[in-house]
């Protein structure tokens, strides 16, 4: 599969429907009696698959905290400043 080795794109996909393929992907797997070929193919897939939802949840983090920053004037939010110890 040619997902594998490169970048993660998916802009084919959107976070709900990577997401609903991969529980497909995943029940397909558990529910077993698939030939070796095929699980590995559901697992390259369902590989894939995660890494999409991963980087749709990071983009989507990305913008929130844009937008938190923007409405706190760039200023980040106290909670959000790692404590020293001591």
């Amino acid at each position: 599969m040619t997902e594998k080795s490169s970048p993660v794109d998916g802009s084919e996909l959107t976070y709900e429907q990577a997401r609903d393929e991969l529980v497909q992907v995943v029940q397909r797997l558990e529910s077993g009696g698939a030939p070796l070929d095929e699980s590995l193919a559901l697992w390259e897939r369902g590989e894939y698959l995660a890494a999409v939802c991963q980087q749709r949840l990071d983009g989507a983090r990305a913008k929130v905290e844009a937008a938190r920053s923007r409405a706190a004037g760039s200023a980040p939010a106290e909670h959000d400043e790692p404590r020293a110890a001591g």
